[in-house]
């Protein structure tokens, strides 16, 4: 059966208006026979006794055997979005599925396939799909989800070779089997603040059996792959879909060499940052591609610029697994940037890059119409949002739209009058907002003086869904913590200054920075002045 395009399509079920409800239609749908988990059965037994509509009976079935999701996104949307971000529920679309499904075709017939997120059993139910006579294990912890996973996989006739672990993946075991497991799946995206001190212990300890340091910052996703590789034989393949961040932070060094030296990544594929793999997410997308469970001769790797691109998984430029290990940041080569030779300098030459300062409390020191009133000659137009530099692009010519930020001296002894007085109300003000309490202004020479920098020449943006935007400061705004201010470490002419700018905005590209969570490319200071720019604008 082909993978349907749209899930959401079916979505619409009659009288599903709660959690409890849903798990009712599943109670109808499902045989009485059906052996569930004692929390699958904790919920079934809270569901009333009302029975389902027939018209919702036929139309989930009907749309369940077409290959939709209709239990699937009942169930996300009943679930508000801040609950599915902190459960990393988000399901994967067809349109990254079906690629992921098709690669592992490619590499033989699979004896088991695991998912190892199954969420309401997209994954698994494409590889029953795709193979026949494979035996399919999902593991999910949510009762909820697993209650939808049973029923789809019951209405897709695939129940008698399948097996619903509700359990974390972290606990489960396989047993040995002869033949290939394929590994294939959406590992939960969770942040660490979120994991428990024992699984974070469980991380390092198995990373450090491995001979790998591991840093417990990491998020749900990686524990995933870990495990994946503590399970995983030589015969083995896989292809997980995550957030792309792992490639360039610290605590995705322990995954970059997993991947590398143990599970034998041979594929790589990145969605640019302008393309929206998971709708409503804001997050960049990377699929890794794996076999063997032991370093591979080389791997493909390749930016994806669209989704269709993304149908062959099997493409891409050919790079050696030692590039990968010698790469600190695996978007460089992913992106490749320009080559170093004589002809370049490095910007951090010609400019000293400082980040702009931070405020300790936006709320209170970027300035707003519903606060006492103050002086105009301490409202600083400060560069507050990197919008203000994206809307402008290569020149600020006028700081009249910016906000902006209130920056007053450390020794309030320099005001006098009515001055002093808006001043001294608008600190008893601050003060009830707790402006003095946080960590920044008891760390400054006096917690109400932001300190603002002097103009930059030339501002940059420090992170953005894109490559950062440099413009021009001919109307001398200030900028906090959102932006980098560029000063020349020697005199240069507004002329000089423009084609710098010029030349950046048309040449730097995202693999110049590091790509975080929600799809964000981060530019630091050091990596802006690593950025290598021709020779001769140099001099002018």
């Amino acid at each position: 059966m082909a993978i349907a395009t749209d899930w959401r399509a079916a979505a619409t079920l009659t009288g599903i208006t709660d959690e409890a409800a849903l798990a009712g239609l599943c109670a109808a749908l499902l045989p009485s026979a059906t052996v569930v988990s004692a929390r699958e059965r904790a919920l079934l037994a809270a569901i009333s006794s009302q029975p389902v509509a027939t018209t919702a009976i036929d139309r989930t079935i009907s749309a369940i055997q077409q290959g939709t999701d209709p239990l699937g996104e009942c169930l996300l949307a009943l679930r508000p979005a801040a609950q599915r971000r902190a459960d990393g529920a988000v399901y994967t679309p067809a349109t990254i599925l079906a690629p992921m499904i098709a690669w592992l075709r490619t590499q033989g017939k699979p004896v088991r396939v695991v998912d190892p997120g199954a969420g309401s059993g997209r994954f698994i139910l494409a590889a029953g799909a795709a193979f026949d006579n494979a035996q399919l294990i999902a593991v999910e912890t949510d009762p909820l989800a697993a209650l939808v996973l049973r029923t789809n996989l019951h209405l897709r006739g695939m129940t008698t070779r399948s097996q619903v672990l509700v359990d974390d993946y972290r606990r489960i075991k396989l047993p040995k089997i002869a033949g290939m497991t394929a590994f294939v799946g959406n590992p939960p995206y969770v942040r660490h603040h979120h994991i428990g001190a024992r699984w974070k212990r469980w991380y390092t300890r198995n990373f450090k059996t491995l001979g790998i340091h591991a840093s417990a910052m990491a998020g749900l996703h990686l524990h995933f792959f870990l495990k994946t590789a503590l399970l995983a034989s030589a015969n083995d393949v896989g292809t997980f879909v995550t957030s792309a961040e792992w490639l360039d932070v610290n605590y995705g060094a322990a995954l970059r060499k997993l991947l590398t030296q143990h599970l034998g990544v041979v594929g790589l594929h990145v969605l640019a940052p302008a393309v929206e793999g998971f709708s409503g997410t804001a997050t960049t997308t990377a699929i890794s591609c794996f076999r063997g469970a032991a370093p591979q001769t080389s791997v493909r790797v390749r930016a994806v610029n669209s989704l269709t691109e993304l149908a062959a998984l099997d493409s891409g430029a050919v790079v050696l697994p030692a590039q990968l290990d010698a790469a600190t940041r695996w978007s460089s080569v992913i992106y490749p940037v320009q080559a170093r030779d004589s002809d370049t300098v490095p910007l951090g030459e010609l400019f000293r890059v400082l980040r702009g300062q931070v405020t300790g409390a936006n709320r209170v020191w970027v300035f707003g119409d519903d606060r006492p009133s103050l002086p105009d000659s301490v409202l600083i137009p400060t560069i507050t949002r990197a919008q203000d530099l994206i809307r402008v692009a290569d020149r600020l010519e006028s700081t009249a739209s910016l906000r902006r930020v209130v920056d007053l001296a450390p020794d309030l002894d320099c005001y006098v009058g009515d001055e002093r007085e808006q001043i001294d109300a608008y600190l008893t003000w601050a003060r009830r907002h707790r402006a003095d309490q946080g960590y920044i202004a008891r760390h400054r020479r006096a917690w109400w003086s932001v300190g603002l920098r002097e103009p930059a020449p030339i501002l940059c943006t420090y992170m953005a869904r894109r490559a950062p935007q440099f413009t021009l400061n001919v109307g001398e705004a200030r900028h906090i913590n959102v932006a980098h201010g560029l000063y020349p470490r020697q005199p240069m002419s507004e002329r000089q200054l423009a084609a710098i700018v010029e030349w950046l905005n048309r040449n730097v590209e995202v693999g110049s920075g590091r790509t975080y969570a929600w799809g964000l490319i981060k530019f630091e200071p050091k990596e802006v002045q690593q950025l290598r720019i021709p020779a001769h604008l140099a001099s002018g």
